[in-house]
């Protein structure tokens, strides 16, 4: 598992590549869960990196010993859940650690690379990060291809969520919890 494969924080410089993998990634492994219509929605006003993640040294890259990103992902101490730079919902506001939630944000794997361990890199990476900088509890929003890594990583299910899409469709999601701190409620 993640045999072969290094972590390291993402740059500017990464933009093209990680906007190739996200694309692939979606389009690859959402279309047993998506119609093709919500992963073309998807990709223009949700999904893709997220420059408030690479400014803040929270976004991780997964890759080969060629430079090859395998995965992306991250955490972040803003307000913002999910979506890309295009998503409209998104705010800059910092969270409180001692009251909220870290934020584990836009996971991305390269099909070439998917259940190879790269998802497990990158949390246990937000993780730690999250961890240090005072966070006690994590919340995301899961793709419904990623809930069973985020449920196998022990996150637990709050509900489900349709987000608007640009042709009037929605999009289901799945936000869920996890705490970092055993007993914690």
């Amino acid at each position: 598992m993640g045999e072969g494969l290094h972590l390291r924080l993402a740059t500017p410089a990464d933009r093209p590549a990680l906007a190739a993998l996200v694309d692939r990634s979606v389009r690859e492994l959402s279309r047993d869960h998506y119609s093709p219509a919500q992963i073309d929605g998807s990709l223009a006003a949700i999904f893709g990196i997220d420059g408030t993640l690479i400014a803040d040294g929270t976004y991780f890259v997964v890759e080969t010993g060629e430079g090859v990103p395998a995965g992306c992902g991250g955490w972040s101490r803003r307000r913002t859940l999910c979506g890309g730079d295009q998503f409209s919902d998104r705010s800059p506001e910092l969270v409180d650690p001692a009251q909220e939630p870290a934020k584990i944000r836009a996971f991305f794997v390269d099909p070439a690379f998917a259940r190879r361990g790269v998802g497990r890199m990158l949390m246990a990476a937000s993780e730690a990060a999250a961890g240090a900088a005072g966070f006690t509890m994590l919340e995301l929003m899961a793709t419904l291809p990623g809930v069973p890594l985020y449920t196998a990583l022990g996150f637990t299910a709050t509900g489900r969520v349709e987000l608007p899409l640009p042709d009037g469709g929605r999009i289901p999601f799945v936000p869920m919890r996890k705490n970092l701190v055993e007993g914690l409620a």
